[in-house]
């Protein structure tokens, strides 16, 4: 075999292995079993959070598969969506402890709000696709104003991860009982004026 021959050889199969590796490395995300957004699909049943990590006794035990270092002053649950259902809306009463929403699609985080944006005491977002915005827009009713965040997914499906920090140990009840008491619901469409049950 010729030098000129062999380093063609070599340098065929060391691209040939870069190419594996690298479809390998980006692949393994789409064939992942226990990855946030699989894992995240459990609470898409549930009209409020699914707890991942609680910072009272008895609460913290699922974190640690979620969290490897979860942070022992955030109480932390997500809402899992699929816009096929409809859009998902998520609402709380925003209370003295910091709370925090967040959007997430397969690729990452899209979209992220805190208790500073509440308009009275009150946080509504509203996570819908472009058709499903376009048609809500068009059912408003001229001159009354929304008290809903809407947000345009990237995806169908993604999920919510709400986030409450007790700033102190006798907060942290408080805290997971915040995130709890999160609504996340699958938005139906409005009934037509007139046409509903009357009495």
């Amino acid at each position: 075999m010729s030098r000129s021959a062999f380093l063609l050889a070599t340098t065929c199969g060391l691209v040939i292995a870069g190419i594996v590796h690298i479809a390998t490395v980006l692949a393994i995300p789409r064939f992942a079993e226990g990855d946030a957004f699989t894992r995240a699909r459990a609470s898409e049943t549930l009209d409020h959070p699914l707890r991942i990590h609680g910072l009272t006794e008895g609460t913290s035990t699922a974190g640690g598969a979620w969290l490897p270092n979860p942070d022992p002053a955030v109480s932390v649950g997500v809402c899992s969506y699929d816009l096929d259902d409809g859009p998902m809306r998520v609402s709380t009463q925003t209370g003295s402890l910091m709370l925090s929403v967040s959007m997430h699609s397969r690729r990452g985080a899209f979209y992220a709000v805190t208790d500073q944006a509440a308009v009275r005491g009150g946080l509504d977002l509203v996570v819908m696709t472009r058709a499903q915005f376009d048609e809500a827009l068009a059912n408003d009713v001229a001159g009354e104003v929304s008290r809903d965040v809407r947000i345009i997914a990237p995806a169908r499906r993604g999920f919510a991860v709400v986030r409450v920090i007790a700033a102190l140990p006798s907060e942290r009840a408080v805290a997971d009982a915040a995130v709890q008491a999160v609504s996340c619901t699958i938005d139906s469409p409005a009934e037509p004026t007139g046409e509903g049950d009357k009495g």
